[in-house]
């Protein structure tokens, strides 16, 4: 991987599409270097191509193999220190009740079981210092949705370990923040059109306005703690 030239370091999981890209445009735009993580390999090829030389560097691969956590949190750790973490890739399952089925749980349980290895890991390479992590759920994670169990299920518990991380590093130079935006207008309903229809899709969030707000809060540098970003969407 190549040197950041002094640019300060972030990851990004989920960085391919959506939001995570948006943060990772973002994020490049205000001068960071951006260690993006997805299994998409097509798209982080892309995206090598699109950023510039020296700012980007993709790994691919499942957020939730506790092996390939810990081998691509050394190898960015050997390039300088991290600064920013930002767990944003998860995957929905939107069904009634009854419909839910063991594959559709474990696929929602990888986003919270990847949050917690990438923040495990990225602690111990920063050995607890100077390290901003923002763990992006939903606002799922702040009340039940009908259609949406075992989404809201595995929210709520990430949004149990965002708090109790703040508890664990109140008062030390770890910051962490939970990020909660209501829906945005990207593929994450691709499969869900009879839930979530595209003409409604469409009336929710644009990824780029949300990811500005989104950092606007993360990287200010008032003398004061962003603790909670909560985010609705217009309703007209």
């Amino acid at each position: 991987m190549e040197r950041t030239n002094g640019k300060r370091i972030a990851i990004v999981t989920g960085s391919a599409l959506g939001l995570g890209y948006e943060l990772t445009r973002q994020l490049i735009d205000r001068g960071w270097f951006v260690a993006g993580i997805d299994f998409n390999a097509e798209r982080q090829t892309e995206l090598a191509g699109e950023f510039p030389r020296g700012s980007y560097h993709g790994f691919v691969g499942d957020v939730s193999d506790e092996d390939f956590v810990k081998a691509s949190v050394a190898e960015i750790a050997k390039i300088g220190h991290i600064d920013l973490l930002i767990n944003n890739a998860g995957q929905p399952s939107f069904k009634m009740p009854t419909a839910y089925e063991a594959a559709d749980v474990d696929k929602c349980l990888k986003g919270l079981k990847g949050m917690i290895l990438w923040c495990v890991q990225t602690l111990k390479a920063c050995d607890e210092q100077n390290l901003k992590i923002a763990n992006v759920m939903s606002t799922a994670a702040t009340r039940g949705n009908a259609n949406e169990s075992v989404y809201c299920a595995t929210k709520w518990g990430e949004k149990g370990y965002t708090q109790s991380l703040k508890a664990a590093y109140k008062g030390s130079s770890v910051t962490v923040v939970g990020v909660y935006p209501g829906g945005i207008d990207t593929d994450f309903y691709r499969e869900s059109h009879d839930y979530v229809s595209l003409d409604k899709q469409h009336t929710f969030m644009p990824a780029a306005d949300l990811a500005g707000v989104v950092l606007d809060n993360l990287l200010s540098e008032a003398r004061l703690t962003v603790s909670d970003i909560l985010i609705e969407r217009l309703y007209r």
